[in-house]
């Protein structure tokens, strides 16, 4: 079946479609219905405009390309599976959550709780503009060349490989594990409290009292900026290749660093540090 050159504004306007191709239709219209292709199956979808509510609940094998969603079309893509989503924009709250198998590439979003709960995902080439707790609870994710403007991303995370992304994100990684970021630039206050083999690797890293209560965390072959009060109560080792403002508490491990401004060792609260601190090159 072929949907070319339509407009839909009806509640659940192609509800329950199969092996369908839907091309240059518009989602709007007076009638404001939702769901739009709810409970759907191996759908081509592209250049389509969307102004409507839910049009994505229970998709299994879709593609959808060269697509706008505007800040009415909310929670755009729930509980789906095997989907494909490219050269779109999406703009609407809740974009994409409890869905399984999904690549999303060269495309733009502004979505607060965007990505929430979403297992086997891959990212490539994607600007999200704004969002707050974009990554909630994903597992089994790779990410790459993600640029990213938002607080409180990837909590709660699991197996996740990032490479080659930009993040200005707060309290990013907070309770994540088994979570891996090669050569990008992490810009950020209070980063990775509470996480859980995370390691980093030729990063940039940027912010007040990062790195606190984490268990195996390694740093390797990273700067830090403006980094004081660093890795308190934390079991790590990291090789730092530029100054450490402060470091504050360490556990366990081991912490290199060409200068640290001030190593701060409350005995009331750690009465005794495993941790080695090696200053100088």
């Amino acid at each position: 079946m072929i949907y070319k050159d339509m407009s839909f504004d009806g509640e659940r306007a192609l509800y329950g479609v199969k092996n369908a191709v839907i091309k240059n239709c518009r989602i709007d219209g007076p009638v404001d219905g939702e769901s739009f292709a709810k409970q759907t199956q191996n759908l081509d979808v592209s250049d389509c405009f969307f102004n409507l509510r839910y049009p994505f609940w229970h998709l299994t094998d879709g593609n959808i390309s060269n697509c706008e969603m505007t800040e009415f079309c909310r929670a755009a893509f729930w509980y789906d599976k095997n989907i494909t989503i490219d050269n779109c924009k999406m703009m609407g709250i809740k974009a994409l959550r409890e869905c399984d198998n999904v690549t999303i590439k060269n495309s733009v979003v502004k979505s607060p709780e965007f990505i929430w709960k979403v297992r086997n995902i891959n990212v490539s080439k994607v600007e999200i503009l704004d969002s707050e707790y974009p990554f909630f609870e994903v597992e089994n994710a790779k990410i790459d060349k993600l640029k990213m403007k938002g607080k409180y991303s990837f909590q709660y995370c699991n197996n996740i490989e990032i490479a080659d992304s930009n993040f200005d994100t707060k309290d990013a990684f907070w309770h994540s594990k088994n979570v891996t970021v090669r050569d990008s630039l992490i810009n950020g206050e209070y980063l990775a409290w509470y996480s859980e083999n995370l390691t980093l690797i030729n990063c940039k890293i940027i912010g007040t009292q990062p790195f606190c209560y984490c268990k195996n965390l390694r740093i390797i072959n990273c700067t830090m900026e403006n980094c004081d009060l660093a890795f308190e109560n934390s079991s790590v080792y990291a090789d730092v290749h530029s100054k450490i403002d402060s470091i504050k508490n360490p556990l366990s491990g081991e912490i290199k660093a060409p200068e640290i401004g001030e190593v701060i060792l409350d005995a009331e609260r750690v009465p005794v540090t495993e941790c080695k601190i090696i200053e100088g090159d």
